[in-house]
């Protein structure tokens, strides 16, 4: 085995610690990913005012909107969805956001899912256009623009943290070369290529649509469209959830959420597309 099959051997996901408390690269990588998603929001908010008729100060107010509504959303949707312990949480909502153990251990808090936080996010956006009495369809497509580089780090960082494993790999040479080794079997570095596909991939995609048309509303459903395609297709490399498994033609759940996204991509795409036409 060459070094990078063992790297998890050879890393602690704790970064270092402060008072006791353990830092962990995840949240670094996390709070990496929201600053250059807000970077990125006021850069585009510059290049082009017209369209996004937003200030800096606006923009920073929108992103704690945003934020809450994604948290919320993404840690709701994992305890419907995935968490096996749905009912325990809806009778004790206040252990949702509970960062200790029953020992009084901070551990933090694990999971979450992707397309609650995209619900989230949606109604977070939609209260705040109608409260400032912005452009829905405008906060939807800078968000496009400014979401999928910082969501590498996201990747990234549940790759340094050791978390959401990939499939066993096949018994090909490249397989072989690039999986890591978990409790004794190599797996696909899923976390990464999740990097790639719904991060650099999906970026690209909205940029090239961005360059081609004005039309608001254009660039969420290219975005939503996207990222559907390349986390249905990411979802082969990644070990499905334990508790959920797979279902109907072998598809996982992240696979037929992201199929319920693309429909709801389409429809959006339907829409602006009538809209813009009458």
């Amino acid at each position: 085995m060459n070094y990078w099959n063992q790297i998890y051997m050879h890393f602690d996901p704790i970064a270092f610690e402060i008072f006791g408390f353990g830092i962990h690269w995840y949240g670094i990588a996390y709070a990496t990913a929201l600053l250059l998603a807000l970077y990125m929001a006021r850069y585009w908010i510059k290049k082009d005012k017209q369209y996004f008729n937003m200030d800096i100060t606006a923009l920073d107010y929108y992103f704690i909107w945003a934020e809450v509504g994604v948290i919320l959303g993404a840690r709701l949707g994992y305890i419907l969805i995935y968490d096996p312990n749905t009912m325990y949480y809806l009778t004790q909502p206040w252990q949702i956001f509970n960062p200790f153990d029953e020992r009084g251990d901070f551990v933090g808090i694990r999971g979450m899912s992707y397309h609650g936080g995209v619900i989230g996010f949606f109604i977070a956006t939609y209260l705040f256009s109608i409260l400032k009495h912005k452009s829905f369809l405008a906060l939807m497509d800078l968000i496009a623009l400014s979401m999928p580089l910082g969501y590498v780090f996201g990747r990234i960082g549940n790759f340094l943290n050791q978390e959401l494993f990939g499939r066993v790999v096949q018994d090909d040479k490249i397989s072989q070369a690039i999986g890591i080794l978990i409790q004794g079997e190599l797996r696909y570095p899923s976390q990464l290529i999740e990097a790639f596909l719904e991060g650099i991939v999906v970026f690209l995609c909205v940029l090239f649509v961005r360059s081609k048309t004005k039309i608001k509303g254009a660039l969420i459903a290219t975005y939503g469209s996207a990222y559907s395609l390349a986390r249905f297709l990411a979802e082969y490399f990644r070990e499905p959830d334990e508790q959920m498994g797979t279902y109907i033609f072998g598809l996982s759940m992240g696979q037929i959420l992201s199929i319920c996204m693309l429909f709801a991509s389409c429809l959006i795409a339907i829409y602006i597309y009538k809209k813009n036409k009458n």
